[in-house]
């Protein structure tokens, strides 16, 4: 595997220099985040990222994400349009060499947690989520500030997309899904891109919107909807493994043995209740990280990987997840359990650990 880790670009509070710093890591995961869904992005925008990461002695593993506008969740005659521009955006990802797009199918929010610095025991901070917190919530009060939201949305363009989505049911997402990777997944193959679907966050439906993307089941029908090799998946832990019912090493086992996993997060959670868990030390919490990533040697996973989600810790700085020293200290863990693993099965590690 090739142990990476994600990097807001130069507003950043951890640098470039500082990930430099974390033993293995030499990829890097990013994007254009000043882009709004729906925009085309450009080889030479994504080519001035690449050098900036290139330039700190890093690659430039897989671009997280390429938004999905909501015309095309929502299936409207619209979507079209996006659909053609997320096409010129993979065309740009494989001309500046850029090898997997992350994206997500989630209507209107992306990962949700309802508190951003839970306090641990330990002193640290975590994010958090309980669901009853989320089912007291009138999305279209205003009077609330969830991770995940579109911030852009005013409460009449809220109230306007809940409104869109009401005749939208999983089968209708499930549709529009079809729709969107049968015109995309060509293009993706002649950019020489491979495109990875991060499951939902939380699993499960959310203020009543459809949620499609939440178990084995789910990722096996995205496979199966366009049959290339370029039609894969993200596949996250702490997404999964919020659903105790997802058996996440066995899962590993059955997509990563069809070649279709092309980027994988690793991180754990505490659960503490049903649909309630904070976000936990990667060595510690209610997921089998050693069986997870058992599984990914076993299947000869070669893809990138980043550890994820962090508390935050020792006084870090940076966004909510996403501070650097607990991120750095999953992904030593990561090797580590790496090396464990090698070892056992009689590899002798070298310094190039991480493409063991």
């Amino acid at each position: 595997m090739k142990l990476s880790m994600r990097w807001f670009g130069a507003s950043d509070p951890v640098t470039l220099p500082d990930i430099a710093q974390v033993p293995g890591v030499d990829g890097i995961v990013s994007g254009l985040y000043d882009l709004p869904a729906g925009e085309v992005w450009t080889h030479e925008s994504l080519g001035s990222v690449k050098q900036q990461i290139e330039d700190g002695g890093f690659r430039f593993e897989v671009i997280e994400s390429i938004p999905v506008h909501e015309q095309i969740k929502l299936g409207t005659p619209e979507r079209n349009r996006y659909i053609d521009n997320y096409c010129e955006s993979l065309s740009a990802a494989g001309e500046a060499g850029i090898p997997v797009v992350c994206y997500n199918f989630m209507p209107i929010f992306d990962w949700t947690r309802t508190n951003l610095a839970e306090q641990l025991p330990d002193g640290s901070t975590a994010l958090s989520y309980r669901h009853a917190d989320v089912a007291s919530i009138d999305p279209l009060a205003g009077d609330t500030d969830l991770p995940g939201w579109a911030a852009a949305y005013t409460k009449e363009e809220l109230r306007e997309l809940f409104d869109a989505y009401k005749p939208v049911d999983e089968s209708a997402l499930w549709d529009n899904l079809a729709y969107f990777l049968e015109r995309v997944i060509p293009a993706a193959e002649s950019a020489g891109v491979k495109m990875g679907i991060h499951p939902d966050d939380p699993p499960w439906s959310i203020f009543g919107l459809p949620r499609i993307i939440t178990d084995k089941d789910a990722l096996q029908r995205v496979i199966n909807l366009v049959d290339s090799p370029a039609n894969g998946l993200t596949f996250c832990t702490g997404s999964l493994g919020a659903n105790p019912k997802n058996n996440l090493p066995q899962m590993v086992r059955q997509f990563g043995e069809q070649g279709r996993i092309h980027f994988a997060h690793c991180r754990n959670i505490q659960i503490k209740e049903y649909r309630t868990f904070h976000e936990s030390p990667h060595p510690q919490g209610s997921l089998d990280l050693y069986g997870v990533m058992k599984a990914y040697f076993e299947v000869g996973f070669h893809g990138a990987m980043r550890s994820d989600h962090g508390r935050m810790i020792w006084n870090d700085k940076g966004l909510p997840g996403y501070g650097l020293y607990d991120r750095a200290l999953g992904s030593v863990y990561l090797s580590g359990l790496w090396e464990g693993i090698a070892r056992e099965n009689g590899r002798i590690p070298t310094r190039e650990l991480a493409h063991v």
